[in-house]
């Protein structure tokens, strides 16, 4: 059985029934406590700017790159541009691959932060995106 509770200010009840939960929690059991990763509405954000620049004619690298490609330079470029850095390593196959973070992972700062230098870029380059923007 998994429970979530989303802390409020107190005298919220969810606090109270955390706070029961761990007391009744078996022995061995985990409590996590941490940032809310990017939200729902964040995530179709980014999705949408993806495919917005996809279906542009905006080219990477002499071609056309799909959603999911401009997904992967987006989350790489904006490691790199808020010094969170990368990684470029051989494959498995000898191919090379950047390893990136997990956008489900992010917190909903970083998601706001990915959002903004995605739709930079997407303006810089002439790309409209056509829901409206907000984080």
């Amino acid at each position: 059985m998994k429970q979530l509770f989303i802390l409020y200010p107190s005298p919220h009840p969810a606090r109270s029934r955390a706070i029961q939960a761990v007391q009744e929690a078996p022995d061995g059991w985990v409590v996590e406590i941490r940032e809310p990763t990017r939200s729902l509405e964040q995530n179709a954000l980014f999705h949408d700017i993806c495919h917005a620049i996809a279906k542009s004619r905006l080219e990477w690298a002499g071609k056309k790159r799909t959603a999911a490609q401009w997904k992967v330079l987006l989350v790489s470029a904006h490691a790199v541009a808020t010094k969170e850095g990368s990684e470029l390593v051989p494959g498995l196959e000898g191919e090379f691959l950047n390893l990136r973070e997990s956008t489900a992972l992010m917190s909903v700062k970083r998601a706001s932060s990915l959002i903004d230098y995605s739709m930079a870029f997407a303006t810089t380059n002439g790309v409209k995106i056509e829901q409206p923007y907000k984080t």
